[in-house]
C-alpha cells in the first residue's frame, strides 16, 4: 500500500521549519518562521498549543525521549525547554551568539546538542541547561548536530561543505566527510549507530558507514534537500525538498520508492514517528501533513523484534548493509527461553521507568521556572529600591 496523506494541520503564519512526534504518538509539535511553537494533537477534534516566547523565527523543535519536554531553538539566539502542557511554561538560556539552527536530545534525555550560526556545537544538561562544552572545528554555520543512539557520537553538518563525526568523551573530531558539493543542511544517524545520512543543496543523499568511514550509497535527486529522517526499522530514509516533494528511499534495494506531492512550495522538514507507522511533515505553505506510513507491513514486528530483543532471521543484503544494520525484511520469531509474562513484566517495568524519569524531567523543568521567576522578582524588587532611593535623594536636595 502507499503512503497516505492522514491529516493537515493548519495554525501557523510562516514558514514551518521543524516538526517532531512524542514518543506516544499523541502529539506532534512544530516550529515556524512565526516565532512560534505549536502543539497538536492527533486526536480529533482537541484543539492545538501555540506557545509563544522566542523573539525571532523558530528554527528547531524536539521532543525528549519521555515526551515530556520540548526543546526549540531559535534566530534570537536562545534556546527554550518547554512543558508541552495547555500553560505552555518554558525556561530559556542564551545558547549561542548567533542563530540556533538545532536541537537534539540524546536518547537518555539527560543532554542536549545544539548547533548554531557561530559555526560551533555545544552540549548542555538537561537538568539546569548547565554548558558542558563546545566543538569548533566547522569554519561556516553548522545547520544541524545530532548524538548517536548510544550517546557516544554527534555528528554535525555545515555551510562549510562537509559532515564531521565527533568523539562526545575526547570532544575531538574523528573524521570530517568531504563528499558534498553544497551546503549541507540536515544530518542524522542511522537507528544501527553504524552509519549517517546527510542531505544539501547539491541535491544529493550521501550514506557513509561511520567505522570504516566511507561512502555506502548515493541517491541524486532534482532538488535541495531540507530535512531526512529514518525509519525505525532503517530500512526506509525520508527526505522533504525543496520542489515540494517527500521523496522515500529503499535502503535495501538502493532506490527510489515514492514521491509525494502534498506541499505547495518547497518541503522543509519531515519526521517519523517513534514507531514508524506515521511521518509528518511541514513546509514553506504554512502547513504541517500527517502521512500515515503503510509502505512495510513488517515495519510493527521488525521494531518490536529490535526493541524488545527478540531474535529475527532472514536474508541480509551486501556486507556493508549488513554491518550498518539495514536488513532484508523479517519475521518475528519468538525466543523460547522467554515467556510472554516475562516479557510483558519488563514491558511493565521499563515503561514505570520511564514515566518517573519523564516525571523528573518535568520536577526539574518546573524548579527551573520557578528559579528564573525568583531571579526576575528580585531584579524587579532591586529596581523598586533604586527608585524609592532616587526619589528620597530628591526631596532630600
Amino acid at each position: 500500500e502507499d503512503p497516505s496523506l492522514e491529516r493537515h494541520f493548519k495554525g501557523h503564519r510562516d514558514a514551518v521549519t521543524s516538526v517532531d512526534f512524542s514518543r506516544a504518538k499523541k502529539q506532534i509539535v512544530s516550529g515556524s518562521m512565526d516565532s512560534s511553537l505549536m502543539i497538536w494533537s492527533m486526536k480529533p477534534q482537541m484543539r492545538a498549543y501555540r506557545f509563544v516566547g522566542h523573539k525571532d523565527a523558530v528554527l528547531c523543535v524536539q521532543f525528549s525521549p519521555s515526551g515530556h519536554l520540548v526543546a526549540s531553538g531559535s534566530r534570537d539566539k536562545t534556546v527554550r525547554l518547554w512543558i508541552p502542557s495547555i500553560k505552555g511554561e518554558s525556561t530559556v538560556f542564551k545558547a549561542h551568539t548567533a542563530t540556533v539552527r538545532s536541537v537534539h536530545f540524546s536518547s537518555d534525555g539527560q543532554s542536549l546538542v545544539t548547533a548554531s550560526d557561530d559555526k560551533t556545537v555545544k552540549v548542555w544538561t538537561v537538568h539546569r541547561q548547565k554548558f558542558l562544552f563546545s566543538l569548533s572545528q566547522h569554519i561556516n554555520w553548522v545547520r544541524c548536530a545530532r548524538f548517536s543512539p548510544d550517546g557516544r557520537l554527534i555528528v554535525s553538518s555545515s555551510d562549510d561543505k562537509t559532515v564531521k563525526l565527533w568523539d562526545k568523551t575526547s570532544r575531538e573530531c574523528i573524521h570530517s566527510f568531504c563528499e558534498h558539493g553544497g551546503f549541507v543542511n540536515h544530518v542524522d544517524f542511522h537507528p544501527s549507530g553504524n552509519c549517517i545520512a546527510a542531505g544539501g543543496t547539491d541535491s544529493t543523499v550521501k550514506l557513509w558507514d561511520v567505522r570504516m568511514n566511507r561512502l555506502l550509497q548515493h541517491y541524486q535527486g532534482n532538488s535541495v534537500v531540507n530535512s531526512l529522517s529514518f525509519h525505525p526499522s532503517g530500512n526506509y530514509l525520508v527526505t522533504a525538498s525543496s520542489d515540494s516533494t517527500l521523496k522515500i528511499l529503499d535502503l535495501l534495494e538502493g532506490r527510489l520508492l515514492y514521491t509525494l506531492h502534498g506541499h505547495q512550495g518547497p518541503a522543509t522538514c519531515v519526521a517519523f514517528s517513534r514507531e514508524g507507522d506515521f511521518f509528518a511533515s511541514g513546509g514553506s505553505d504554512e502547513q504541517v501533513m500527517v502521512w500515515k506510513t503503510n509502505f512495510d507491513a513488517d515495519y510493527c514486528d521488525v521494531v518490536k523484534a529490535q526493541k524488545y530483543g527478540s531474535s529475527v532471521d532472514g536474508t541480509h543484503g551486501t556486507a556493508s548493509e549488513m554491518d550498518c544494520g539495514i536488513h532484508h525484511k523479517k519475521t518475528k520469531t519468538q525466543d523460547s527461553s522467554r515467556t510472554h509474562e516475562q516479557q510483558d513484566e519488563e514491558n511493565s517495568l521499563a515503561n514505570t521507568l520511564e514515566h518517573i524519569l519523564g516525571q523528573l524531567d518535568v520536577l526539574t523543568q518546573t524548579v527551573s521556572i520557578l528559579e528564573q521567576r525568583l531571579t526576575l522578582t528580585e531584579d524587579k524588587l532591586k529596581e523598586c529600591l533604586e527608585n524609592q532611593q532616587k526619589i528620597l535623594q530628591n526631596k532630600t536636595n
